[in-house]
């Protein structure tokens, strides 16, 4: 109970970790565009200003530049239709209705996008609920939405989150997951033990949402290096994680047919050999040597050459066809993990020839 609560702890304090620069992006940035609307464009409640910057920083991943244009034109949609039709119908319930569907039917058809027809909702229920309209109400809330979004941007680019530390993070999560299914397949062959193939399917079946989440990663630490001054002369250390998303992508499907196949080939007549075992723990070994290079801004040089050393071994002879199956599988994986470490498909496909090449005698066969 208490090692699954110290391990409940970290993973909060570790989470926290990585969302505190957002944190204090959302912080500084509403503080500021408060002041900005209030002291510079003199306008007494300009609450649309720190909202966009909560809106376009946020406390996760996104494309926070997208946002900025989706907030400003959703709240000027929301705004308008609002202000137009409040002064002509006034204010209640069936006039919120009305001004609500009327400015999310005029986002839908602008931009289908989740923030932009959502804005223009929330911001037409505001005017025709809470605001009164007067000559420049709704141009004041549109320059408050404009004020927040680019002070959003400019918090994002002078305190910026690491975009190494936010892609590593991430791909560690991708790779983790990755041998950790090799592992639990090659236990699984061992041991000839179906209930453990059976975890490792499992495991297998719920990476996707880590592929997603550094797919968002990297696009978002992309953001970052592009908009702060701070990071442009890194760029290309960004690029090998940009050079490794497609292909740890692939991988993982892969190892999801892999765990697929291990567990039909335990249950088969000839069950695939031991040395799977070992060549998949090979596979799995260059998955963490990748990540720890990237994380530490290295060439994987060290995880290309053990992949190399995996397309070295020699196929077992008379195996089954699951177990073929699963040579062709790791196989896959071997390319797409070379992949990743920056060699072109052909080169990886090229090396890695001898893992499925049939022997001389299972040719004549």
């Amino acid at each position: 109970m208490r090692t699954r609560l110290s391990d409940h702890v970290r993973e909060r304090l570790s989470g926290f970790g990585m969302m505190a620069p957002s944190i204090a992006q959302c912080a500084v940035g509403a503080a500021l565009a408060w002041t900005v609307a209030i002291h510079l464009l003199g306008h007494a409640r300009p609450f649309f200003a720190p909202i966009s910057v909560l809106i376009c920083v946020g406390v996760g991943l996104g494309q926070r530049l997208r946002r900025v244009a989706e907030l400003v034109v959703g709240v000027s949609v929301g705004v308008g239709v609002g202000d137009l039709l409040v002064a002509w119908i006034g204010s209640g319930a069936w006039q919120i209705a009305l001004v609500v569907a009327l400015a999310m039917t005029t986002a839908v058809l602008l931009n289908s996008g989740a923030l932009f027809v959502a804005q223009a909702g929330s911001s037409a229920v505001l005017v025709a609920a809470l605001l009164p309209t007067n000559g420049a109400g709704g141009w004041d809330r549109m320059a408050d939405a404009l004020t927040g979004g680019l002070i959003a941007v400019a918090t994002v680019a002078l305190l910026p989150a690491s975009p190494f530390t936010i892609a590593a993070k991430h791909l560690s999560g991708v790779l983790d997951a990755l041998s950790t299914v090799l592992e639990r397949a090659a236990e699984a062959i061992e041991k000839r033990d179906v209930d453990l193939a059976a975890e490792a399917l499992e495991e297998a079946r719920t990476t996707q949402a880590a592929v997603e989440e550094f797919e968002r990663a990297v696009e978002t630490s992309k953001e970052i290096t592009l908009i702060s001054p701070l990071h442009w002369h890194r760029r290309g250390r960004l690029a090998r994680y940009e050079t490794a998303a497609v292909p740890v992508d692939l991988a993982l499907r892969n190892a999801r047919v892999l765990a697929r196949r291990t567990l039909a080939a335990l249950g088969e007549t000839s069950p695939p050999p031991t040395s799977l075992a070992e060549a998949m723990r090979e596979v799995s070994e260059a998955a963490l040597l990748l990540q720890l290079e990237l994380a530490a801004g290295r060439e994987p040089m060290l995880a290309r050459q053990a992949l190399l050393a995996v397309a070295a071994r020699e196929r077992p002879e008379r195996l089954g066809f699951s177990a073929h199956v699963i040579i062709a599988q790791l196989r896959s994986i071997a390319v797409d993990l070379l992949q990743a470490t920056g060699m072109d498909h052909e080169a990886a496909t090229a090396t890695l020839t001898s893992l499925d090449a049939p022997h001389d005698e299972d040719a004549k066969n």
